[in-house]
């Protein structure tokens, strides 16, 4: 609000939140996820007809209507889904068409200018990537900080994140909350549990084409490449998404993500040293993620070795050291003083912290080959990914892990 009490829509400055994490070790308990059921399809509106039903409002009641027979069909409780219907309704209930922003003469400058950019981005993802978007990201909400809190939880000695079963979605790795402290909440009772466990803020989530999600304020400070790669992520998941296959999932839209961006970026003239400045930070998440595969190697070894559970404590933690020892060399001999992702190894380091990361770093180079394939066409690069995500999980998984040198030559890459 201004001095006069005007309001003035801008961009608020206030960073997101960095993860946190909790972690306790107790011995850990079962993987174990349990059977998700077919959701109804779309309620009729015919018994709506003569009503003053917006489409608005009866996207809210089909919503309200969908969260009711999730909290009957699935092993989350009644009151998991109702802070997710809560969250999901609250946050649509405060939308405004793009349009209307941007007419609004009290709509600071840097606000039309990311909304207008967004727009460009939209329209792009469309023409060349073949990534329709219909309504979703032409809304706007302000919301000033993280969108969801995502919990990821795995046993002490696993790398093998607990996975959670949601109609709709299938199952899932990770477990989203609209408030922090619900996330907080949860994750102390899994630690308690013997969990190793971190909590992830997201800044957009996809409901996967079942409504038009918005465009938040937290994902308009981010540059001009994250804007991007994060509304070419999301839509991929709108484009295809697999039921109870997080890796695969996120590992494709990760992959349309970067690809997308380097593409938007070859076509638009004059940004030649933000496409410079984004292969460096691309070549920092190659670097990190090959980091990480080697601790994670380290790790699975150690847990398979049958030691005795404080030997095994204890080299546990020396891997971890290794891990920060070794970013640090990175950091100062690679990456001279950038230092990338500060905010992710500023958490306590463990299983749940590493599985939640190889979701999304995995199977580039699988996903590489099948775009080389087509000749670089989307279009045909989606086919080709959904005929993938046909094959059994563990074919599926097969090909994911292919080493890249099996599939694709650096070129592809």
């Amino acid at each position: 609000m201004t001095g006069d009490g005007s309001k003035v829509l801008r961009l608020s400055s206030t960073p997101p939140a960095p993860p946190v994490t909790h972690r306790e070790p107790i011995p850990g308990g079962s993987n174990a996820t349990c059977l998700s059921r077919t959701v109804p399809g779309p309620t009729s509106r015919a018994f709506l007809a003569g009503s003053r039903f917006t489409n608005q409002g009866f996207r809210f009641f089909r919503f309200a209507l969908l969260i009711s027979v999730l909290a009957l069909a699935a092993c989350a409780s009644p009151s998991y889904y109702w802070q997710a219907s809560k969250g999901h309704l609250g946050l649509m209930s405060e939308r405004r068409e793009v349009g209307e922003v941007l007419a609004d003469p009290e709509t600071s400058g840097e606000l039309k200018a990311r909304l207008e950019l967004s727009a460009e981005i939209l329209e792009f993802a469309e023409r060349e990537l073949s990534l329709p978007s219909g309504d979703s990201y032409r809304t706007f909400v302000e919301i000033g900080g993280p969108v969801t809190w995502n919990v990821v939880a795995a046993p002490e000695f696993s790398l093998q994140p607990k996975r959670w079963c949601f109609p709709v979605a299938g199952c899932v790795s990770y477990r989203g909350y609209f408030h922090r402290e619900d996330a907080e909440t949860f994750a102390a009772r899994m630690s308690r549990k013997g969990w190793d466990v971190t909590i992830i803020p997201a800044l957009a989530y996809s409901t996967l084409g079942w409504f038009d999600d918005p465009l938040l304020d937290t994902l308009l400070r981010k540059s001009d490449a994250q804007l991007a790669g994060t509304l070419f992520h999301e839509l991929a998941h709108q484009r295809l998404y697999v039921r109870d296959s997080t890796h695969f999932n996120e590992a494709y839209a990760s992959f349309v993500e970067t690809s997308g961006v380097k593409r938007w970026f070859q076509s638009r003239q004059g940004d030649a040293d933000d496409l410079e400045r984004w292969e460096r930070g691309r070549q920092a998440v190659a670097d990190f993620d090959d980091l990480l595969r080697s601790a994670r190697l380290e790790l699975q070894t150690l847990y398979a070795s049958g030691l005795p559970a404080l030997e095994m404590k204890d080299t546990k933690r020396k891997i971890f050291e290794t891990l920060r020892d070794r970013y640090d060399d990175l950091v100062n001999s690679g990456w001279q003083g950038q230092d990338y992702f500060s905010s992710w190894m500023a958490q306590d380091l463990n299983n749940a912290a590493l599985a939640g990361f190889s979701a999304y770093t995995g199977g580039r180079c699988a996903f590489a080959a099948l775009l080389a394939e087509t000749g670089q066409d989307f279009a045909r690069f989606h086919e080709r990914a959904a005929a993938q995500a046909g094959l059994d999980a563990a074919d599926r998984e097969r090909w994911l892990n292919q080493p890249c040198a099996v599939i694709a030559s650096p070129a592809d890459l």
